[in-house]
């Protein structure tokens, strides 16, 4: 028998350490090469990850609930001599990616060698003292751990990290700031004049504690809804939210989804719509960084999907150059691939816009919560026949069956006008209306 080590992967470039949410395997179970072997959760994504190799799970090393750096032995398969892979020197990308189309999705790459143990050679700090590797890899942690350090003054170097080799973790820095007296807080403020740049994602939510009654059930959240949930209280927190409402009869949509040979969702051609007017209006398709607006070069459109453990938002890019079909073939490509868990950290990423469509379950309308650092976002309410006046070219009014459907888009104050808006609506509408058959 030869032994194969399964270790924790690397999801993306920035992500230093994952959950193991689930063991898909018992020890002593047979396991074939590439066949779902546990579960893991980052900050950014969701996966199962297969078997590097056929064999038996002879020992399971980490156990469920538990975070731990990439790189960490998780398990040990037996196989029989000459079947067994040899073991990674780097993470690699999980095999369960493998259907991800090339051209939209690459696999993440390995994390730089910064996070292999280093010897310690003294470097020069910014302030001419000297570091060593291993101060430097506990000052150089995750994006996320470094936004919640700018956000509450922290100086990381002083945190004593938990995660690998020292490094700073989301848990240690939490746990940090909550055991941190909150009175030398209130200086802050004045320390610089003028309005301090906000950090999306970087507020750390305090959700108050309810005691539960005799006979509740208490079911505490998966990361994915912990994540969701800091995510929108912080973003009503950051974003002037605004909400407009534009009803858009869907009759020639209709028409040409009943002529099409393969069909597309309502929602590509809303898509396709959104897509074409970003352009035309690029405030739209912005982000707010402090006190500056960043116009996005790409049109990359995220379509929030409902999965039975939270919600995430996988990213359509160059949504603009697509055409309704290919934006109805990303749709369920991905839709496919969040609810198997094999989105890839580049799929949820990189956003300028999102659409959320609630009208699948029946709503008229709803408001949804903006996708930060995105300025909007675009729900969709239910899509259904309804009576409709319409005007004839003679001026003469009649009741006609319309297929109909309410968009309500909330956007950003701070930098997109009810006007700016209003017209960007107004010009989604028309092309839903008068959608040519050419651009399907």
């Amino acid at each position: 028998m030869a032994r194969v080590d399964v270790l924790m992967p690397q999801m993306g470039e920035s992500i230093a350490e994952g959950t193991l949410s689930k063991w898909l395997k018992k020890v002593g179970d047979p396991v074939k090469r590439d066949e779902p072997l546990f579960e893991i959760s980052t900050d950014k994504v969701d996966a199962e990850i297969p078997a590097p190799a056929a064999g038996v799970l002879a020992e399971i090393k980490v156990q469920e609930g538990q975070t731990v750096p990439v790189q960490t032995l998780v398990a040990i398969l037996e196989t029989e001599k000459g079947a067994a892979a040899p073991a990674p020197t780097k993470p690699e990308p999980p095999k369960a990616a493998a259907p991800v189309p090339a051209p939209r999705a690459p696999a993440p790459k390995p994390e730089p060698p910064a996070l292999r143990p280093e010897p310690p050679v003294p470097v020069r700090s910014g302030d001419g003292g000297v570091q060593t590797a291993e101060q430097r890899l506990r000052t150089k942690s995750t994006p996320l751990v470094r936004k919640i350090a700018a956000e509450h003054s922290v100086d990381i170097s002083r945190i004593p990290g938990s995660g690998y080799a020292g490094r700073v973790t989301k848990q240690d820095i939490l746990g940090y700031i909550e055991r941190a007296p909150a009175a030398p807080a209130a200086p802050a403020a004045p320390a610089a004049p003028g309005p301090r740049p906000q950090a999306p994602g970087s507020i750390v939510v305090q959700h108050p504690a309810v005691e539960p009654w005799p006979g509740d059930r208490v079911e505490p959240w998966s990361k994915i809804r912990k994540i969701t949930a800091d995510h929108m209280v912080m973003s009503k927190r950051v974003s002037a939210h605004v909400a407009s409402f534009f009803e858009v009869d869907f009759t020639r949509v209709a028409q040409l989804r009943a002529k099409a040979t393969e069909k597309a969702t309502f929602l590509a051609y809303i898509v396709k719509a959104c897509a074409v007017n970003l352009r035309k209006h690029p405030v739209v398709n912005a982000a707010v960084s402090g006190d500056s607006t960043i116009y996005r070069a790409d049109v990359n459109i995220g379509v929030a999907v409902a999965l039975d453990w939270g919600l995430i938002v996988p990213v359509i890019k160059h949504a603009d150059e697509l055409s309704v079909m290919g934006i109805a073939r990303a749709i369920s490509d991905l839709g496919e691939r969040a609810r198997t868990k094999k989105l890839l950290p580049d799929d949820i990423q990189r956003g300028t816009f999102t659409i959320t469509n609630p009208g699948g379950f029946g709503p008229f309308a709803g408001i949804p919560i903006i996708n930060q650092p995105q300025v909007a976002i675009l729900g969709v309410g239910a899509i259904e026949k309804r009576p409709k006046v319409v005007t004839a070219a003679d001026g003469t009014d009649s009741i006609a069956i319309r297929t109909m459907g309410m968009l309500t888009m909330s956007y950003d104050h701070r930098v997109v006008d009810g006007a700016d808006a209003d017209r960007f609506l107004a010009d989604v509408k028309q092309l839903l209306q008068e959608f040519p058959e050419g651009a399907v």
